[in-house]
Formats: structure tokens, sequence, C-alpha cells
């Protein structure tokens, strides 16, 4: 089971990375929002480090 649940959390750290991505390539970013998806990746990367 913890492999199956560290692959997901890889994929959302993937997808959240592919948002924050995408956000920066608009004409006028959203500063809040791209501040709360980093906060959302950093906690994915932790709890992947805690594994």
């Amino acid at each position: 089971m913890e492999s199956s649940h560290v692959t997901a959390l890889q994929s959302k750290h993937a997808g959240i990375e592919a948002k924050i991505r995408a956000e920066l390539n608009r004409p006028a970013p959203n500063d809040a929002m791209i501040q709360e998806l980093k906060k959302k990746k950093l906690r994915i990367k932790e709890e992947l480090a805690a594994i």
C-alpha cells in the first residue's frame, strides 16, 4: 500500500507543478494562486520525504 501512496503523491506533485507552470505562462499570473499551489506542493514533498 505504501508504494501506491507514494505513487499517488508523486502524481499529485507533478500535477501541481504543471498547474504552477501553466499559471506562470499566463499574461497576468495570479500570485495568490501560485503561492497556494507552491504550499500544497511543499506539503506533498514533505510527506514524501517522511515516508
